[in-house]
């Protein structure tokens, strides 16, 4: 396939580069693109290295290219789409821009991967990085009884914020060993040594943006509008890989035996669920890894028909890069 990155010197872009190399995706030209600041630099990819291209100089740079990544904005992306589609690309958004658009599929390949076929705009939109797990957490359950409510906390890595973001969180943690005040920029207050309650802006009923993507991308997602989602999300002081505390409740009562088998058989899950030697999720130790790895199953005390499971997966790996990888996959397939 042709293919086209925009936004590749950013975290995601970067992530895709290395997806496509390690995942031996069939490439048969690479192009990439970004904006003033980054058009001119160049990154190497299976030996060449290929220049970044400035966003929207030539209207028909993306004729005759496949599948464009697209991880630069929602504003970019609302700008720039129907010039990426114009002439048949396949766009694969990264953005919140398109999500909830009736008419661009929303696609997690291990739950939805049909919803890829039919994308009459040419856009495919990637959902929000902490939807992505939590729905393929949930899917082998969903497929057992029908989910009927999922409450969800998240505690959500620096890394979800940006490449700049990271840097900030490490400068903090220098600044304040010597004895410096640390810089808040990226974040709303100081994250190192802290837990911030608040992840994007404040909207619908006090939940924020983020709160209410996973509650309304997971409908969409899995073809449930009734299934109800409450979620609070939380920045912890974590580099890489998101972690999430899930509570389920099921149609009808699943056991937590029948739990463990059906995750680990689940395609793109790992069950990592061994209290006696102390084997459980952590970010720490699945930075860099590609599947959704599931700990901490047990029965919920406070609904019969409910499970307790906690989840980690690396947020620009599965919840970004990868996934779009995967979607791409689908559409060569």
């Amino acid at each position: 396939m042709n293919i086209a990155i925009v936004g590749a010197s950013g975290a995601v872009g970067q992530e895709l580069l290395k997806v496509l190399d390690r995942q031996d995706f069939p490439v048969s030209s690479l192009r990439l693109f970004g904006s003033n600041r980054s058009a001119g630099r160049k990154y190497s990819y299976r030996g060449s290295d290929i220049e970044v291209e400035l966003l929207g100089a030539d209207r028909n740079a993306f004729r005759g290219i496949d599948v464009a990544f697209v991880s630069a904005g929602a504003s970019t992306s609302r700008e720039y789409a129907d010039m990426i589609t114009a002439h048949g690309t396949v766009m694969i958004d990264n953005s919140s821009a398109f999500r909830m658009d009736r008419d661009v599929p929303l696609v997690v390949p291990e739950v939805n991967p049909q919803d890829a076929f039919n994308a009459p705009r040419n856009i495919i939109a990637n959902p929000n990085c902490t939807t992505i797990q939590m729905v393929v957490a949930l899917n082998p359950i969903h497929r057992l009884s029908p989910v009927r409510r999922v409450h969800v906390a998240t505690y959500q890595a620096a890394s979800g914020a940006g490449a700049a973001a990271m840097d900030e969180l490490v400068q903090q943690h220098r600044d304040l060993a010597a004895g410096r005040e640390a810089v808040v920029e990226r974040f709303a207050h100081q994250l190192a040594y802290n837990v911030i309650p608040h992840i994007d802006i404040f909207g619908q009923d006090d939940y924020t943006k983020e709160e209410l993507k996973m509650h309304f991308e997971t409908k969409k997602i899995m073809h449930a509008p009734e299934l109800e989602v409450s979620a609070t999300c939380v920045r912890v002081p974590v580099m890489r890989a998101h972690s999430e505390a899930i509570w389920v409740s099921t149609e009808r009562h699943v056991s937590v035996d029948e739990a463990r088998e059906a995750f680990a058989a689940a395609p793109g899950v790992v069950l990592a669920d061994d209290i006696a030697n102390n084997v459980y999720p952590m970010p720490l130790e699945l930075a860099g890894c590609d599947p959704v790895y599931v700990g901490r199953i047990r029965r919920d005390l406070a609904d019969p028909n409910g499970l307790n499971f906690w989840c980690v997966s690396d947020q620009i790996r599965k919840g970004a890069a990868l996934n779009a990888v995967q979607i791409a996959r689908l559409l060569n397939k």
